[in-house]
């Protein structure tokens, strides 16, 4: 099972190979994140990026975390 955001306003999805629970970190936590973002050298792992630049893409509108078999 791959789970993911969905953009309601949208119809659009990204797939992540992250656990439903970090996602759903992620979204309520995109503060957080963004703040890490800025004083780390090596990076976010890849699923933390994507999430951030779907978020960004989407902000203002309704983001859900969605699930696919």
């Amino acid at each position: 099972m791959t789970f993911g955001y969905h953009c309601e306003e949208c119809e659009e999805a990204v797939w992540s190979t992250a656990p439903r629970g970090e996602l759903e970190w992620l979204r309520n936590r995109e503060h957080v994140a963004r703040e890490v973002a800025k004083h780390v050298q090596a990076g976010l792992d890849t699923w933390i990026v994507e999430g951030l630049d779907f978020l960004d893409r989407h902000s203002g509108h309704s983001v859900v975390l969605t699930r696919r078999s």
